[in-house]
């Protein structure tokens, strides 16, 4: 006989409280475990919205992305604030456990690199890291190969009739992006012309929303590792806050931000 449906067997509430495996007897463990676990189950989420952002603008389908767009910008919001919840773990507290976390890092997190991958930011040196994980290299690989979100919105650019060099729409999507003055130009129209191309004007400002905050993220990233370990190196080899903040330029849709300076 089939069990009624109950709130906690919707949610596979067992299955998902018993994910938890602190290593050490830190009671500031768990809090790092439940952190960094909801923040990939949010950038489960975000991978969802960016595959059904990503068909909508190749099919010219731009009003409808908007909303998977906003909300990943909004999930993004909610990480941020994250930093806030591990921030009240001190650096005497972290001390305490960090011998247990050996070489893992947030660096290997294959969902992040897919979610930077999705949005253009291309770097193959990070598939190395799921050499143990098949599925989750695949994953990556896939989305490395794939155009991303900023070819998308710039090939729809292109079929609205605005000049794009063939260059750009041709080139290797596997590679990082390098930001071109026939973008530039491009988007700048729309920009001067918000009337006539309103759909590619809002949907730069939801991509340009993304971008913002993820360079939040990453800045409350930076901020929250100086105050718990300053300067130290982090967990799996890397270089820690001075890492992290080399990462603070990065932008996925570079053109929509250097072209303001021309309006």
């Amino acid at each position: 006989m089939t069990q009624p449906m109950t709130y906690a067997r919707y949610l596979a509430l067992d299955d998902l409280l018993a994910c938890q495996h602190p290593r050490s007897d830190c009671d500031d463990e768990m809090l790092f475990i439940f952190i960094h676990q909801t923040k990939e189950l949010w950038l489960k989420q975000m991978i969802r919205e960016l595959r059904l952002a990503l068909t909508q603008v190749r099919s010219d389908q731009l009003v409808p992305a908007y909303k998977a767009l906003a909300r990943v910008s909004r999930i993004q919001a909610v990480m941020t604030l994250s930093w806030d919840v591990l921030a009240t773990m001190t650096p005497s507290d972290y001390t305490r456990f960090r011998d247990v976390l050996g070489p893992s890092s947030g660096f290997q997190s294959d969902q992040f690199r897919t979610v930077e991958y999705m949005m253009g930011l291309k770097d193959a040196r990070f598939l190395s890291y799921q050499n143990d994980r098949p599925e989750a290299r695949a994953a990556m690989e896939a989305a490395l190969a794939a155009p991303s979100l900023w070819d998308a919105a710039i090939a729809a650019a292109a079929r609205a009739g605005l000049p794009i060099a063939a260059e750009v729409l041709n080139r290797d999507v596997t590679q990082p992006y390098t930001p071109d003055p026939s973008v530039e130009a491009a988007f700048l129209e729309v920009y001067r012309d918000t009337d006539r191309y309103w759909d590619l004007y809002q949907l730069a400002e939801k991509l340009v929303d993304i971008d913002d905050a993820t360079a939040t993220w990453r800045h409350k990233h930076v901020l929250t590792v100086e105050r718990v370990i300053g300067g130290k190196p982090g967990t799996g080899g890397t270089a820690g806050a001075a890492y992290l903040h080399s990462t603070l330029p990065k932008r996925a849709f570079p053109e929509l931000w250097s072209l303001r300076t021309s309006l």
